[in-house]
């Protein structure tokens, strides 16, 4: 007979606590030595593998915002942010895409922070003349700031502000926002100190708690005559540098009814909606609801404004006074809203340069 050995229990093994709490030494070892300063190193294929690990983000709205990101809506004063912000909560409250627009989440409890319209507003759109009033799914949660709540004793409105936001995540446990305006919530946001201050708040709760964050903004004044960009945005470049994704509506100067919806930043696909390709809608009432409708495709340059012969000589007129003035060329850009290069090519072209 041949010798017997004993069997080896490897669960004996790794229920030690001396093995366990060395294993667990040994990954913070290891998790330690990923990190060099601000950096977090790791090779290509634990970058992967960390990745498998989070779910495939789904589509909240199109192409244009999707799980997880912190994406800003922005565009002129009344051309229906507010509308098309409500009517993307109602979708995903419901579960029910927008027309032309996929959803691929299932239906979940969203929170909008609405700064803009008193209840009363808010009634009279969602209402054929304060009747029939349009059923919401008790998903849909909106928020607006208690006129009787006592002011922060110490810190800033905004901090209070930042602070009452997190409780109302943690409080409905909601992970999906609507945040109905940037200026409400931040005081001269083009700033960039102010604006940095609250995309690191939101990004921090976004990470913290796996948020999806719609954002809305307003543009500054600007030349429609040209391309809407990201240049566009109050305080752009942080706003821009912070947030995952963006997307604009312009209006369309060829036909006054039309709104288009136009990509600005994309990180989870490609740009669908880009300037050759962007989605027209028309804001409609048909009964009790306030919305947009997608009536289809077309490209940017077929709605903006057509500078006239008159309109031209007007610009150019100002261009020569504000440099006679002595103003640079970015001051008199400025001033006009339009490119300093605009000017060089105008100065050039009057032969003042």
């Amino acid at each position: 007979m041949g010798d017997l050995q004993p069997a080896f229990d490897d669960t004996l093994f790794e229920s030690n606590p001396l093995v366990t709490e060395a294993n667990s030494l040994l990954r913070q070892a290891k998790e330690a030595s990923q990190h060099i300063g601000i950096f977090t190193v790791k090779t290509a294929n634990e970058w992967i593998d960390q990745a498998k690990l989070r779910p495939i983000p789904k589509k909240l709205f199109g192409e244009l915002w999707f799980e997880g990101e912190l994406c800003i809506l922005f565009a002129d004063t009344n051309l229906g942010k507010s509308i098309l912000a409500v009517q993307i909560g109602d979708s995903i409250s419901k579960g029910v895409p927008i027309v032309g627009f996929p959803l691929e989440a299932k239906a979940q409890s969203i929170l909008y922070f609405d700064f803009e319209l008193s209840d009363k507003q808010f009634e009279n759109r969602y209402s054929a003349d304060f009747s029939q009033h349009y059923q919401f799914n008790d998903n849909f949660k909106r928020i607006e700031i208690n006129p009787d709540s006592d002011p922060p004793e110490s810190g800033t409105f905004e901090d209070c502000l930042i602070e009452s936001l997190e409780c109302a995540v943690v409080e409905t446990g909601a992970r999906v926002l609507i945040i109905d305006n940037l200026t409400y919530l931040r005081n001269e946001t083009e700033k960039a100190k102010d604006a940095l201050f609250l995309m690191k708040h939101l990004k921090g709760l976004k990470t913290k708690y796996g948020l999806s964050i719609l954002v809305l903004a307003h543009t500054p004044k600007r030349d429609f005559t040209k391309p809407i960009s990201r240049n566009d945005l109050s305080g752009s470049k942080m706003l821009m540098n912070f947030c995952d994704s963006a997307f604009t509506i312009g209006e369309s100067h060829s036909d006054k009814s039309i709104r288009y919806i136009k990509q600005i930043k994309v990180r989870n696909t490609e740009a669908i909606y880009d300037a050759e390709s962007v989605a027209l809608c028309q804001i409609c009432k048909p009964n009790n609801f306030l919305m947009f409708e997608f009536v289809g495709l077309g490209s940017e340059r077929d709605h903006l404004k057509q500078m006239s012969d008159k309109d031209w000589e007007s610009l150019t007129d100002r261009v020569l006074e504000l440099y006679k003035l002595g103003k640079s060329l970015r001051e008199i850009g400025s001033e006009l809203n339009i490119s300093h290069m605009k000017v060089s090519r105008i100065l050039k072209n009057c032969n003042t340069m």
